[in-house]
Formats: C-alpha cells, structure tokens, sequence
C-alpha cells in the first residue's frame, strides 16, 4: 500500500485554511502532519480557535524553514497572502516540498524565479487563482468564445472582506481571452468617464469590474456583445468547500509534476 500524501497548510485559521483543514483530514490517502501560523508557534492544531482534539497530533510552527526540517512533508497548501505565500513557496522548494498555492498576485520576476528553482530541483509547483473546478470552465468557456467574439466585459463579484481587486480569477481570465482576442478597446472609441473607474479597470481594452458586498463569497459573469446577440458564462460559488475539489486535484497531481504550472485549467483534461 502506498504512503498517505504528507500535507502542511498555511493559513489554516483563514476560511479556506479551514477548509482545507478539512479535506486533508478527511482524504484518507492525505495525511496533515502540521500547520504554519505566526500567531501560533510550538503548539498544536487543537490549541488554535475552532479546532478540535482531533487535530492534536498536527504541530504548527510560525517558522516554515522549522516545519519543512522538522516533518519532512510531501506537499505545502498555501492559502495566506502574496507576500507570505511567496516566501512560503520558496523555503518549501528550497526544502523539496511541492508548493500548492492558492494565492494571487506573484510578479512575473517571483513566476520566473520559483519555476527556476522548482526545474532545478524537480519539483511541482501549482500556483491557482482559483481552486473551483467550474470557475476553471468558465475561464476556458470564456476563451473560447473570445475567439468568436471581441467585445467582452468581465464583472467579479467577492465578498467585502476581499483584499485584491480585480480578483485573480478576473485578471486570469482577461489573460486567457488576450491570447485568443484580437486587440480592441472595449466601448465607444471617444467615451468619456464622468466619474473617474465608471468603466472599471483596462485589461488590453476590456473592460473588468469588482463588486465588493457582504453576502457574496465568489462569482463572476463574462459578459460577450454581438451583432444582435449577447452571450453570458457565469460561475458562482455559494461556498468555500467548492474550492476543495480543485485543491484535491492539485495535490494529486503536484507529486508527478517537476516544473511550475500557473493554473487549474493547465492540468485538467
């Protein structure tokens, strides 16, 4: 029999990190073997707020040089930020452990250094703006009708508490259309804004709008204008536990992979 895949998470106090708690503990060929928190060092996970002794054999370290030496794991979750999920991928790399990552907003200077650490050492590395499967279709359902229509707008819809806008998944999907779309600035050519952001952000001259209200967790319509015609492809998730299916996927997969791979849709079939 095969040896559980052995997990860390950072972030496990955050409403994905408990998730994700979750899904480890539950995946019977997953095994948490420790956390990293600042706030949380030298204790373990049952001692942290809205844990349970089911959670007392999994340490947490605030220091993730001190985690990787000390339990030797397989793989890291990441769900923090993009400044600490950075640091976080390159001590885990630096260590051998495969980083999944559910934090946006790397450089493309940070891209290019953690894959040419990962390649050296032959390790994966997952990097995910978005974990639902389903928001991963609407992204490639979205590419693929760019090719058939120019004229697109993207609204993304987040909850209040949300501290990056656009969200990564809109930024993602912008990129993935600009591939296929033939440039164009979205809207009348002499349109003037009376109100400054009235048109929301330019991707490549489409046009990406944040919503920000308590009551939504994740959603985003991609919105496509044609001679007599609009079509709309929208994702909503109504809970965080849709991000686990994606996260499971990436774990599976990380153990086969010995490059960088930016995206959920690059290792769906």
């Amino acid at each position: 029999m095969n040896e559980p895949i052995k997990v860390v998470i950072a972030g496990p106090r955050g409403r994905m990190g408990r998730e994700a708690v979750k899904l480890v503990m539950n995946t019977s060929h997953f095994k948490l073997v420790g956390a990293i928190d600042y706030k949380y060092d030298d204790t373990t996970l049952n001692e942290v707020d809205g844990f349970t002794d089911t959670h007392d054999s999994v340490k947490v370290f605030s220091n993730p040089d001190d985690c990787f030496q000390e339990l030797l794991p397989d793989v890291l979750i990441d769900l923090t930020t993009p400044e600490t999920g950075y640091e976080h991928t390159k001590a885990a790399l630096l260590h051998n452990v495969r980083p999944v990552v559910g934090t946006t907003g790397f450089t493309d200077g940070q891209l290019d250094e953690l894959k040419e650490i990962a390649e050296s050492r032959g390790l994966g590395v997952i990097i995910a703006p978005n974990f639902a499967i389903g928001a991963v279709l609407m992204m490639k359902f979205s590419q693929m009708a760019a090719k058939y229509f120019e004229d697109v707008e993207i609204i993304e819809m987040h909850h209040d508490q949300k501290l990056d806008a656009p969200s990564g998944t809109g930024i993602k999907t912008a990129q993935m259309i600009q591939e296929v779309r033939t440039s164009k600035k979205q809207g009348h050519p002499n349109e003037k804004e009376t109100i400054d952001g009235a048109r929301g952000s330019d991707i490549d001259g489409m046009r990406v709008h944040s919503v920000r209200l308590p009551g939504l967790i994740a959603h985003q319509q991609v919105m496509f204008g044609g001679e007599g015609q609009l079509l709309t492809v929208r994702h909503d998730s109504h809970d965080r536990a849709s991000f686990m299916s994606g996260v499971r996927v990436c774990v599976d997969t990380i153990m086969k992979l010995d490059t960088l791979v930016y995206g959920l849709e690059n290792i769906l079939d």
